[in-house]
């Protein structure tokens, strides 16, 4: 195993966040492998690539020599955890439950290695909890320091309800690290909160307490909502490997960097490699783009498989019906200081639209394609390199090559 010097930036890659750092560093230079768990509720049956965030950091601290623990909330998801939200979770039965959590279990399992995973469901020890114990439990945690939540601390000023039940989650939380004797916790930025409550009460029932390590929330193909099934902007682990590549491969240029960091396999030399030249500009989105989509692509179902994504994916790409002569722009595409293009003016200033209002409701209503890729709705921006050269579409029959 590394020692803790060689070790603090591999925990800390992707933008992670340790409290505290020292804590970790004086765990490290023990010498014995962490217990470093992570837990979610099957609240739905699939992982996309947001889920697997956590899961990815916690097979690399796997490789480090570290033993991961896995908690299945079968016993928390009756709850749900009310983080990030503005209102209570819908309840969820039973069987609901046990169907999502067979299915990531074995989803979580194709990135997680099973020989160093320990699997625990915390129902086993939740359910049976008496009275007694659970008053005992909420002893530890006051009113007002539940409510330093942001969320709950929204709500209530907004006059929103808060059912008492949710109150229970953080606490929930907290005893699973107790239970399973956790010497760090992983979770979304968003988790910080539950992530202390487990330090804070396994400090009050005398064990060394945790360290809580947050992620950042991966945003979505659209570029500004957290990636998630509700807003179809996620990209599933269990998609094809065709659609899984095209989804990746609309993912805005700006974020690859976030998607390097987050999504890839690639080692961080490589990385930092890949954002330097992206940066200086030696390095073309699109090139990046297409390395980041097989990676993505290889890690849940292999070489082969993404080679031929990527295939069919030109395959795709050279056949959209373009006509063989296609008129060029003879004017410039005037970009800002920051090498953006407002799109709805170059519309208008090429003919495809008749001013750049009309412009903006032509991507709105995702009429508008730049090199056979949809641009978003309000997104009304385009880097100049990506325009460069490639064919400006509105709808099936007007067509414009950018010089």
């Amino acid at each position: 195993m590394l020692d803790s010097t060689h070790q603090i930036p591999i925990f800390a890659s992707g933008q992670a966040h340790i409290v505290p750092l020292a804590g970790l560093t004086e765990k490290l230079e023990k010498g014995t492998p962490l217990r470093i768990k992570f837990g979610v509720d099957p609240t739905a049956p699939d992982i996309h690539l947001g889920h697997a965030v956590p899961l990815r950091k916690l097979r690399q601290l796997q490789e480090l020599g570290h033993q991961a623990v896995l908690i299945i909330g079968d016993g928390t998801a009756h709850i749900g955890d009310p983080s990030g939200r503005n209102s209570t979770r819908p309840p969820l039965t039973s069987e609901q439950i046990a169907e999502n959590a067979q299915t990531y279990v074995s989803q979580a399992f194709k990135i997680l290695d099973r020989e160093r995973t320990e699997l625990v469901w915390n129902g086993s020890w939740l359910t049976p909890l008496a009275l007694e114990d659970l008053l005992h439990l909420m002893s530890h945690f006051t009113v007002a320091r539940i409510l330093e939540r942001d969320d709950f601390a929204r709500r209530y000023h907004s006059e929103q309800s808060i059912s008492l039940h949710e109150f229970l989650y953080p606490v929930m939380q907290a005893y699973d690290s107790v239970v399973v004797k956790a010497d760090m916790e992983i979770g979304g930025n968003d988790q910080l909160f539950n992530l202390l409550a487990g330090r804070e009460l396994m400090e009050k029932l005398g064990m060394e307490p945790q360290i809580c390590l947050t992620l950042p929330l991966l945003e979505g193909t659209d570029g500004e909502l957290k990636m998630s099934k509700s807003y179809g902007n996620y990209i599933s682990i269990t998609e094809e490997p065709a659609e899984m590549f095209g989804k990746a491969m609309s993912i805005p240029d700006a974020l690859m960097p976030r998607y390097y960091q987050l999504t890839s396999s690639f080692s961080l030399a490589e990385i930092e490699q890949t954002l330097a030249a992206l940066a200086d500009g030696s390095l073309h989105p699109n090139r990046a783009k297409r390395a980041l989509a097989a990676n993505i692509v290889t890690q849940y179902w292999g070489e082969e498989a993404a080679a031929q994504a990527e295939e069919g994916f030109d395959r795709v790409f050279k056949q959209h019906g373009l006509p063989e002569e296609i008129p060029c722009y003879e004017g410039q595409v005037s970009a800002d200081a920051d090498g953006q293009v407002y799109l709805p003016s170059l519309l208008a200033e090429t003919g495809l639209a008749a001013s750049a209002s009309e412009g903006r409701r032509l991507i709105d209503n995702g009429g508008v394609k730049i090199g056979g890729r949809a641009q978003a709705p309000k997104h009304y921006e385009a880097a100049a390199e990506a325009l460069a050269g490639a064919v400006l579409q509105v709808g099936k029959r007007r067509y414009i090559r950018l010089p």
